[in-house]
């Protein structure tokens, strides 16, 4: 018997196209699982490239800083600029010597056009400018990429042109604000006592800049490359960041911010659930006005300076309501784990959170202090304090 197999071609076993569901998922699986192990590595270079650029822009700041003093032979002044003694605040009749040394150094950052402005009469205003809280001032209001971290995403109103770098003060609050003149620039019309002024800022004002009084490289017996001059702060945001914006101590009308640094975190106003935040409610300067870093013009001790008290991005601590009062004024950035500062010699280092700060309930160095806190004195702030004194005669050995 003959068997014929009569084959068709549909017959025939078919070849499958593209994948089935199960195979999908589990390809969008193993990408979703790739980019979660790639996208960290992303950030971190992205934030590397960051901070690369903040310590470039602190570096070209420094070499400012250098061809200044060679030209001037002299630092630019932290509270320089114009004075009419008796002239009514707000008369904008000068900028009340409450210019940053930021605004002397624009020309030696590639600022020479806005400079022109500055110094020569615009408008109705004065030579030098207004004070640095007229809004309408074009010059005090400009953004300066110079003085920007590319890691810090603060901008706009309600802020004047931000500033991410200040000049340091020392380790010390005393007479911060005020140094040799005794200005508080939004209560006093007159200069008086002059003599009693000088006395307590050369006791208290060991960095090396002084509000209101010119220091040279001389004065820096520490030596350049063991003193810092600069240091990065983090701009304010307005979500009640301890380190962007100060809380006002409970018994802020006493000198308690002096006697006890961490006075504001001892009283409780940081939030316990979230201490990087002051509790909502808390005494705090005015955001809207007070922001660290809303004006890159102000010499106020929120707007462009810092002391070598507390550590790297701790909290701000003022003795009184306004950006230009005295205070504990860290150095902050948005870095992970420190911020740069900006030594005399012209070297950045980048500073950790971690770094040697001494005891942070110990007194200042003033006039009026004992023992270890008398004029004179080594730095209570350990390593970090004497970092940011000029002349303390102390001697700092290793790298940091």
């Amino acid at each position: 018997m003959n068997i014929h197999l009569n084959l068709r071609a549909d017959s025939q076993p078919r070849l499958r196209s593209g994948f089935t569901l199960v195979e999908l998922l589990v390809v969008i699986a193993i990408i979703g699982v790739l980019v979660g192990l790639l996208l960290p590595a992303v950030q971190a270079a992205r934030e590397a490239a960051r901070r690369m650029s903040c310590g470039n822009n602190t570096k070209q700041l420094g070499l400012a800083i250098h061809n200044y003093h060679s030209t001037f032979n002299q630092l630019p002044m932290h509270g320089g600029g114009t004075w009419v003694n008796g002239a009514a605040i707000g008369s904008n009749r000068s900028n009340r010597m409450d210019l940053s040394i930021w605004v002397g150094l624009t020309p030696f950052f590639e600022q020479q056009a806005l400079w022109e402005q500055i110094r020569s009469p615009l408008g109705a205003y004065p030579a030098m400018g207004p004070e640095t809280s007229d809004g309408n001032y074009q010059p005090w209001i400009t953004e300066l990429a110079s003085l920007r971290c590319p890691s810090d995403p603060g901008q706009g109103q309600p802020s004047f042109g931000r500033t991410n770098y200040a000049a340091c003060l020392g380790d010390s609050v005393h007479y911060m604000d005020q140094g040799p003149l005794g200005i508080v620039s939004d209560t006093t019309t007159t200069l008086s006592n002059l003599g009693s002024h000088a006395s307590e800022a050369n006791a208290a004002c060991r960095g090396a800049f002084v509000s209101h009084r010119s220091t040279r490289f001389r004065d820096v017996t520490d030596g350049l490359a063991n003193t810092i001059f600069v240091g990065e702060i983090t701009t304010d945001l307005g979500d009640n960041d301890i380190r962007t914006i100060a809380a006002v101590g409970n018994d802020s009308g006493s000198e308690s911010v002096r006697e006890e640094p961490d006075h504001c975190v001892h009283d409780g106003l940081a939030d316990p659930a979230r201490p990087r935040f002051w509790l909502a409610g808390a005494a705090t300067l005015a955001p809207a006005e007070h922001g660290r870093g809303f004006r890159w013009a102000s010499s106020g001790a929120a707007f462009s300076g810092f002391n070598t008290i507390l550590s790297p991005n701790r909290e701000l601590c003022f003795g009184g309501a306004n950006a230009s009062s005295h205070g504990v004024a860290p150095a902050s950035s948005r870095h992970p784990g420190g911020a740069h500062v900006l030594m005399g010699d012209g070297s950045i280092k980048f500073i950790t959170d971690t770094i040697i700060g001494g005891d942070v309930h110990h007194e200042n160095v003033w006039s009026g202090g004992t023992g270890e806190s008398a004029p004179g004195s080594q730095s209570p702030y350990g390593l970090w304090g004497a970092l940011g004194t000029r002349a303390s005669g102390e001697v700092v050995s290793g790298d940091f």
